[in-house]
Protein backbone atom coordinates (compact mmCIF):
# COMPACT_ATOMS: atom_id res chain seq x y z
CA UNK A 1 0.00 0.00 0.00
CA UNK A 2 2.81 2.70 0.66
CA UNK A 3 6.54 2.96 -1.06
CA UNK A 4 8.39 4.31 1.99
CA UNK A 5 6.45 3.19 4.73
CA UNK A 6 5.61 -0.11 6.87
CA UNK A 7 2.52 -0.40 8.41
CA UNK A 8 1.85 -3.41 11.28
CA UNK A 9 0.04 -4.12 13.75
CA UNK A 10 0.46 -5.84 17.67
CA UNK A 11 -3.14 -5.85 19.53
CA UNK A 12 -4.47 -2.27 19.35
CA UNK A 13 -0.87 -0.77 18.65
CA UNK A 14 -0.03 0.55 15.17
CA UNK A 15 3.65 0.47 14.27
CA UNK A 16 4.28 2.84 11.57
CA UNK A 17 8.35 2.65 10.15
CA UNK A 18 9.71 5.12 7.81
CA UNK A 19 11.22 2.59 5.66
CA UNK A 20 13.52 4.40 3.25
CA UNK A 21 16.91 3.37 5.52
CA UNK A 22 19.56 3.39 2.43
CA UNK A 23 18.58 7.18 2.71
CA UNK A 24 18.43 7.34 6.33
CA UNK A 25 14.73 7.82 6.50
CA UNK A 26 14.47 11.50 5.24
CA UNK A 27 11.31 12.87 4.68
CA UNK A 28 10.71 13.64 1.22
CA UNK A 29 7.43 14.65 -0.72
CA UNK A 30 5.65 11.30 -0.75
CA UNK A 31 6.59 10.10 2.97
CA UNK A 32 5.18 12.92 4.16
CA UNK A 33 2.17 12.50 2.35
CA UNK A 34 2.36 8.96 3.28
CA UNK A 35 2.47 9.79 6.79
CA UNK A 36 -0.90 11.90 6.88
CA UNK A 37 -2.41 8.71 5.28
CA UNK A 38 -1.20 5.99 7.78
CA UNK A 39 -2.00 8.59 10.29
CA UNK A 40 -5.29 9.42 9.33
CA UNK A 41 -7.14 5.64 9.16
CA UNK A 42 -5.13 4.92 12.36
CA UNK A 43 -7.13 7.82 13.98
CA UNK A 44 -10.09 6.38 12.41
CA UNK A 45 -9.94 2.71 12.69
CA UNK A 46 -11.73 1.56 15.77
CA UNK A 47 -9.17 -1.35 16.34
CA UNK A 48 -6.20 0.76 17.09
CA UNK A 49 -5.49 1.95 20.04
CA UNK A 50 -2.29 3.97 19.47
CA UNK A 51 0.24 4.13 17.47
CA UNK A 52 4.45 4.00 17.58
CA UNK A 53 6.44 5.89 15.02
CA UNK A 54 10.06 4.80 14.26
CA UNK A 55 12.95 4.77 11.52
CA UNK A 56 13.63 1.46 9.73
CA UNK A 57 17.42 0.20 10.78
CA UNK A 58 19.23 1.13 13.89
CA UNK A 59 21.05 4.08 12.27
CA UNK A 60 18.56 6.68 11.89
CA UNK A 61 14.57 7.88 13.40
CA UNK A 62 14.31 10.61 10.45
CA UNK A 63 17.87 12.08 9.36
CA UNK A 64 15.74 15.27 8.50
CA UNK A 65 13.95 16.13 5.14
CA UNK A 66 15.24 15.38 1.76
CA UNK A 67 17.46 18.03 0.91
CA UNK A 68 17.27 18.12 -2.67
CA UNK A 69 13.37 18.04 -3.16
CA UNK A 70 13.43 21.73 -1.50
CA UNK A 71 17.37 23.23 -2.76
CA UNK A 72 15.64 25.75 -5.88
CA UNK A 73 12.68 26.49 -4.03
CA UNK A 74 11.70 30.17 -3.62
CA UNK A 75 10.21 31.56 -0.08
CA UNK A 76 6.29 30.72 -1.90
CA UNK A 77 7.33 27.47 -2.47
CA UNK A 78 9.33 26.99 1.18
CA UNK A 79 6.02 28.70 2.92
CA UNK A 80 4.02 25.94 0.85
CA UNK A 81 6.01 23.09 2.12
CA UNK A 82 6.01 24.37 5.86
CA UNK A 83 2.03 24.98 6.01
CA UNK A 84 1.36 21.80 4.16
CA UNK A 85 3.84 19.63 6.44
CA UNK A 86 2.12 21.60 9.93
CA UNK A 87 -1.14 21.44 8.62
CA UNK A 88 -1.23 18.07 7.42
CA UNK A 89 1.06 15.53 9.42
CA UNK A 90 2.93 17.46 12.36
CA UNK A 91 0.02 19.13 13.63
CA UNK A 92 -2.60 16.21 12.44
CA UNK A 93 -0.35 14.05 14.92
CA UNK A 94 -0.10 16.22 17.88
CA UNK A 95 -3.84 16.91 17.40
CA UNK A 96 -5.30 13.57 17.10
CA UNK A 97 -7.35 12.09 19.43
CA UNK A 98 -4.97 8.85 20.22
CA UNK A 99 -1.59 8.79 21.89
CA UNK A 100 1.63 8.75 19.67
CA UNK A 101 4.42 8.02 20.80
CA UNK A 102 8.48 8.37 18.61
CA UNK A 103 10.40 5.69 19.35
CA UNK A 104 13.92 7.26 18.90
CA UNK A 105 16.35 4.81 17.02
CA UNK A 106 19.44 6.62 15.85
CA UNK A 107 19.63 10.29 14.43
CA UNK A 108 16.33 12.42 14.71
CA UNK A 109 17.32 15.99 12.91
CA UNK A 110 15.47 19.03 11.41
CA UNK A 111 12.38 16.95 10.44
CA UNK A 112 13.12 13.91 11.66
CA UNK A 113 13.29 15.48 15.60
CA UNK A 114 10.31 17.71 14.87
CA UNK A 115 7.94 15.12 13.75
CA UNK A 116 9.70 13.48 17.14
CA UNK A 117 8.46 16.81 18.79
CA UNK A 118 5.15 16.39 17.27
CA UNK A 119 4.38 12.69 19.18
CA UNK A 120 2.97 12.82 22.85
CA UNK A 121 5.59 10.90 24.35
CA UNK A 122 8.94 10.26 23.14
CA UNK A 123 11.43 7.40 23.73
CA UNK A 124 14.68 7.24 22.37
CA UNK A 125 17.55 4.34 22.09
CA UNK A 126 20.99 5.08 24.00
CA UNK A 127 22.65 5.58 21.15
CA UNK A 128 20.20 8.35 19.81
CA UNK A 129 21.33 11.49 18.67
CA UNK A 130 19.50 15.00 18.34
CA UNK A 131 18.75 18.38 16.62
CA UNK A 132 17.74 20.88 14.83
CA UNK A 133 20.53 21.90 12.46
CA UNK A 134 18.61 24.24 9.73
CA UNK A 135 20.76 27.16 10.38
CA UNK A 136 23.78 25.82 8.93
CA UNK A 137 21.85 25.67 5.62
CA UNK A 138 20.28 29.26 6.10
CA UNK A 139 17.19 28.17 7.28
CA UNK A 140 15.21 28.00 10.26
CA UNK A 141 13.09 25.09 11.49
CA UNK A 142 9.91 25.05 9.78
CA UNK A 143 7.82 22.09 11.21
CA UNK A 144 6.93 23.78 14.11
CA UNK A 145 10.45 22.79 15.86
CA UNK A 146 10.69 26.36 17.30
CA UNK A 147 7.74 26.00 18.83
CA UNK A 148 7.52 22.33 20.39
CA UNK A 149 10.80 22.32 21.50
CA UNK A 150 10.57 25.76 23.94
CA UNK A 151 7.32 24.48 25.17
CA UNK A 152 9.28 20.90 26.13
CA UNK A 153 12.63 22.38 27.39
CA UNK A 154 12.37 26.25 27.91
CA UNK A 155 13.49 29.08 25.96
CA UNK A 156 16.92 28.89 26.81
CA UNK A 157 17.93 25.63 26.07
CA UNK A 158 15.77 26.12 22.29
CA UNK A 159 17.77 29.16 22.20
CA UNK A 160 21.19 26.93 22.08
CA UNK A 161 20.00 23.85 20.29
CA UNK A 162 18.45 26.08 17.43
CA UNK A 163 21.34 28.56 16.89
CA UNK A 164 24.70 26.39 17.34
CA UNK A 165 22.68 23.54 15.09
CA UNK A 166 24.21 21.10 17.33
CA UNK A 167 23.29 17.47 18.10
CA UNK A 168 22.66 16.41 21.82
CA UNK A 169 23.19 12.84 22.58
CA UNK A 170 20.33 10.55 24.29
CA UNK A 171 21.08 11.43 27.75
CA UNK A 172 20.94 15.01 27.54
CA UNK A 173 18.10 14.64 26.16
CA UNK A 174 16.40 12.93 29.08
CA UNK A 175 17.82 15.46 31.53
CA UNK A 176 16.57 18.40 29.93
CA UNK A 177 12.86 17.05 29.47
CA UNK A 178 13.24 16.14 25.89
CA UNK A 179 12.36 12.39 25.88
CA UNK A 180 10.25 10.69 28.83
CA UNK A 181 13.08 7.41 28.47
CA UNK A 182 16.22 6.04 27.46
CA UNK A 183 16.66 2.58 26.65
CA UNK A 184 18.69 0.29 25.29
CA UNK A 185 18.19 -0.30 21.42
CA UNK A 186 16.94 -3.31 21.41
CA UNK A 187 14.13 -2.59 24.29
CA UNK A 188 13.04 0.34 22.73
CA UNK A 189 10.08 -0.83 20.75
CA UNK A 190 9.23 -3.18 24.02
CA UNK A 191 9.50 0.18 26.45
CA UNK A 192 7.36 2.04 23.73
CA UNK A 193 4.37 -0.90 23.82
CA UNK A 194 5.13 -0.81 27.46
CA UNK A 195 3.69 2.58 28.00
CA UNK A 196 1.06 2.67 25.11
CA UNK A 197 -0.51 -0.81 26.29
CA UNK A 198 -0.78 0.74 29.61
CA UNK A 199 -2.41 3.60 28.08
CA UNK A 200 -4.85 1.09 26.19
CA UNK A 201 -6.23 0.14 29.45
CA UNK A 202 -7.77 3.40 30.32
CA UNK A 203 -10.56 5.34 28.96
CA UNK A 204 -10.21 5.85 25.46
CA UNK A 205 -12.83 8.85 25.64
CA UNK A 206 -10.91 10.57 28.51
CA UNK A 207 -7.17 9.74 26.64
CA UNK A 208 -8.97 11.69 23.65
CA UNK A 209 -10.24 14.48 26.26
CA UNK A 210 -7.31 14.80 27.58
CA UNK A 211 -4.32 15.10 24.74
CA UNK A 212 -6.86 18.46 23.86
CA UNK A 213 -6.90 19.61 26.70
CA UNK A 214 -2.87 19.52 27.60
CA UNK A 215 -2.52 20.86 24.26
CA UNK A 216 -4.70 23.74 25.02
CA UNK A 217 -2.07 24.68 27.72
CA UNK A 218 0.09 26.13 24.67
CA UNK A 219 -3.07 27.92 22.18
CA UNK A 220 -3.06 31.20 22.23
CA UNK A 221 -6.51 33.20 23.23
CA UNK A 222 -7.52 29.85 24.74
CA UNK A 223 -8.05 29.29 28.73
CA UNK A 224 -6.59 25.63 29.29
CA UNK A 225 -8.34 25.96 32.79
CA UNK A 226 -11.91 26.29 30.99
CA UNK A 227 -11.27 23.70 28.27
CA UNK A 228 -10.82 21.16 31.22
CA UNK A 229 -13.64 22.25 33.17
CA UNK A 230 -15.74 21.56 30.21
CA UNK A 231 -13.75 18.66 29.37
CA UNK A 232 -14.55 17.24 33.28
CA UNK A 233 -17.78 18.10 32.94
CA UNK A 234 -18.08 16.36 29.55
CA UNK A 235 -17.07 13.02 31.03
CA UNK A 236 -19.68 12.14 33.13
CA UNK A 237 -21.99 11.47 30.49
CA UNK A 238 -20.28 9.08 28.43
CA UNK A 239 -20.26 5.26 28.71
CA UNK A 240 -16.93 5.26 30.33
CA UNK A 241 -16.96 7.32 32.71
CA UNK A 242 -20.09 4.73 33.34
CA UNK A 243 -18.10 1.54 33.17
CA UNK A 244 -14.90 3.06 35.04
CA UNK A 245 -16.78 4.05 38.12
CA UNK A 246 -18.81 0.82 38.16
CA UNK A 247 -15.35 -1.14 37.69
CA UNK A 248 -14.15 1.13 40.86
CA UNK A 249 -17.67 0.05 42.81
CA UNK A 250 -17.19 -3.93 42.25
CA UNK A 251 -13.12 -3.96 42.57
CA UNK A 252 -12.85 -5.21 39.01
CA UNK A 253 -10.66 -4.02 36.23
CA UNK A 254 -12.76 -1.83 33.90
CA UNK A 255 -13.54 -2.85 30.16
CA UNK A 256 -13.67 -0.13 28.14
CA UNK A 257 -14.95 0.19 24.70
CA UNK A 258 -12.48 1.54 21.66
CA UNK A 259 -16.02 3.42 20.24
Amino acid sequence: MFENLFVDYNGAIQHIIINRESKLNALNKNTLAELHTAIYDAFNNDRVGGIIITGAGQKAFVAGADISEFSSFDSSQGEQLARNGHRLVFNQIENGKKPVIAAINGFALGGGLELALACHIRIASDNAKMGLPEVSLGLIPGYGGTQRLSQLVGKGKAFEMILTGDMITAQDALQWGLVNHVVPQDELISKAEEILNKILTRSPLAIETAIGVINSATQPGVDGYEKEIQGFAKSFNTPDFKEGVSAFLEKRKPDFQRK
